[in-house]
């Protein structure tokens, strides 16, 4: 059988080499400092935590672009001298409360500074060289890290040992200039979605900042941002000058079909966005007594065992019609100006009243009450301006959302390849 990937670089044809992981690293030693023994900004060595391997590193850890806490105390760091990382050392995270127990990341960028491996880490130093890049990847890709999985042990934390390590084989080019292409193309890759992530993260935060700034806040009637020909103050109102807002239905597990009626619930709202869930529930017609919900209305959690998520909401901008209705434990809103409502309810104003309002905490579900809602005092402006501010926040989604699939592609794109790229 060939032992080669399915997806290969043009030019390279030969059979990868095999090879015991035993005789391919050497195991390094590591400290057990508790995060709370590290310090920040400056010290004698650096450290690497598990954690940090865990969530916050990738499969190549670059210290010219990432900082790491630092142990404090030179006589700790004398005593692991012999132990300091080299570039291209392999760092494992031994435990986790999950599968990714045996994920690593690669040292890339190491200056003056020494760096030790901390706790719940192995260490590793490859006994040959290897392209910059090339172990961080296939070490976490499909085709290593799944020989890994009936090795781990525990119930609540799962753990790799270094012996259940030493006894499993790594595959590589024997080729270096392919190791090469493939460590720089998947860093090439990583840069690309760092750069899309950082667009993301500028669109929410202008998004943050045209919220604080465009809706009145502190009891004024004015906003401190406007668009060019409104003035004067803003009309107070009652919430329910502004919308509609209708409870939801009440339904029995008699009533569950595979297929219906969808029921629209708290999980149909992720990160501000109305979506479609593998788990939605379905309802036989005959058991829905209340209007179904349509494009432009607003969907609010108004009950939850969590109490953060009550509130939450999401414009619904696409449902086919008669398809679905919202549960007994939300609120559906109806506006004129649904896009302004929308974004009116992410603005200061909102999360205040969803503090004072909602009842919850010590084991009760968090409510909120849509007598409260209804009756909550606000300003708004003209039908025009509204329009306007609602365009404004609808085309700001757009780009977010838009932002958001570039990087869902482009992480699905890398997972893709580092399934088929490596033995």
């Amino acid at each position: 059988m060939s032992n080669a990937p399915k997806i290969r670089f043009d030019g390279f044809t030969q059979d990868w080499k095999q090879n015991e992981f035993n005789s391919a690293f050497t195991t390094l030693q590591n400290n057990t400092l508790s995060r709370a023994e590290l310090v920040d900004g400056s010290g004698a060595a650096l450290n690497v935590h598990y954690g940090d391997i865990l969530v916050k590193f990738g499969e190549v850890l670059d210290l010219k672009t990432e900082t790491l806490p630092y142990i404090e105390s030179a006589q700790i760091a004398e005593k692991y001298k012999s132990s300091y990382l080299h570039n291209g050392d392999v760092i494992v995270a031994d435990t986790a409360e999950d599968e990714a127990a045996g994920k690593c990341t690669e040292m890339l960028g190491l200056g003056d500074v020494p760096a030790i491996s901390g706790l719940h880490t192995i260490p590793l130093r490859p006994q040959y060289e290897f392209a910059t890049g090339y172990l961080g990847y296939y070490l976490n890709s499909d085709a290593y890290h799944d020989t890994l999985l009936p090795l781990l042990q525990g119930t609540k934390v799962l753990s790799i040992s270094k012996t259940a390590l030493q006894g499993t084989s790594i595959c590589y080019p024997n080729d270096y200039q392919e190791q090469a292409q493939i460590g720089d193309c998947f860093r090439k890759l990583d840069k690309l979605i760092i750069l899309q992530q950082r667009k993301y993260e500028k669109l929410v935060a202008l998004k943050a900042a045209c919220l604080d700034k465009m809706f009145p806040k502190n009891g004024s009637k004015v906003p401190e941002v406007r668009f060019a020909g409104f003035a004067g103050e803003w009309e107070p109102r009652k919430f329910s000058d502004l919308a509609e807002i209708r409870r939801g239905l009440t339904y029995s597990p008699a009533n569950i079909r595979e297929k219906g009626i969808r029921v629209l619930r708290s999980s149909n709202i992720a990160e501000d966005q109305f979506v479609y869930g593998d788990e939605d529930v379905f309802v036989e017609a005959s058991a829905v007594n209340i209007p179904c919900a349509n494009k432009g209305d607003i969907l609010i959690t108004s009950a939850n065992g969590s109490t953060r998520l009550v509130g939450k909401h999401a414009i619904i901008r696409e449902i086919p019609d008669e398809t679905a209705v919202h549960g007994g434990f939300m609120l559906l809103a109806t506006a004129k100006n649904p896009e302004f409502l929308n974004a009116f309810m992410s603005a200061p104003w909102y999360a205040k009243f969803i503090t004072l309002f909602v009842a919850g905490g010590n084991g009760a579900i968090g409510n909120l009450n849509k007598t409260d809602l209804d009756e909550q005092d606000v300003v708004a402006p003209t039908d025009t301006e509204q329009e306007q501010i609602g365009e404004l926040f609808k085309n700001l989604d757009k780009l977010i959302t838009l932002q958001q699939h570039k990087i869902e592609k482009l992480k699905q794109l890398k997972q893709s390849m580092l399934h088929n790229m490596f033995v």
